[in-house]
């Protein structure tokens, strides 16, 4: 009897230290914590290589040719090897056939759309750019394995449009700054992009 007087006894006590000591304390979730990923200053230089645009792009990244098997001339990616990360960049003449333009305005739409399934929202914005072109540009958000794209035309002859992909299996909460970091050099690009002589 004794004994089990002196369990109740201990387990009392010790219950109500747990409670005081929880009384005292405020619980904070801890915030939200991101891998330390040194980010250098933006740079840009324009577009050596000879198409029907050019731009400004950012230093760290390569110019290399699309090794797709359905790529055309002037079809490139800007890779960024730090971050493993590269821009898609597409470009088609039309030749002011409003069915052609149509067409590649509905494709571009649809390869956003294709995300839907692990995207929780996509974002639609415009931007005028300098030159008085109209960009429409979307963000992605969610697991998705490309987090921004864009097309901008002059609605008469050139269509060009971009994707920003990550090699890497990193999540996406992850690379929130990294992602961030490439918007702006992307809204860059965009913001310097004109048309040249049609180069065959």
């Amino acid at each position: 009897m004794k004994k089990n007087n002196f369990l109740f006894i201990l387990a009392a006590f010790c219950g109500s230290f747990f409670l005081a000591s929880c009384a005292g304390e405020d619980y904070t979730p801890k915030p939200k914590g991101y891998n330390r990923i040194d980010l250098p200053a933006a740079k840009y230089q324009p577009l050596q290589e000879r198409h029907p645009y050019t731009f400004e792009h950012s230093v760290y990244a390569k110019v290399l040719k699309d090794s797709s098997r359905i790529a055309e001339p002037h079809w490139i990616d800007l890779y960024y090897p730090q971050f493993k990360a590269n821009v898609q960049l597409t470009y088609k003449n039309f030749n002011q056939d409003p069915k052609a333009f149509n067409s590649l305005v509905e494709d571009a739409r649809k390869l956003t759309s294709r995300h839907q399934i692990k995207a929780y929202a996509i974002e639609e914005s415009q931007i005028k750019t300098p030159t008085g072109i109209t960009a429409s540009v979307f963000e992605l958000q969610g697991e998705v394995p490309s987090q921004f794209q864009f097309y901008l035309t002059d609605s008469t002859k050139h269509f060009f449009r971009g994707a920003l992909y990550f090699r890497t299996a990193t999540a996406n909460d992850s690379l929130a700054p990294v992602i961030e970091y490439l918007k702006k050099d992307v809204v860059h690009l965009l913001n310097t992009l004109h048309w040249t002589e049609q180069v065959k």
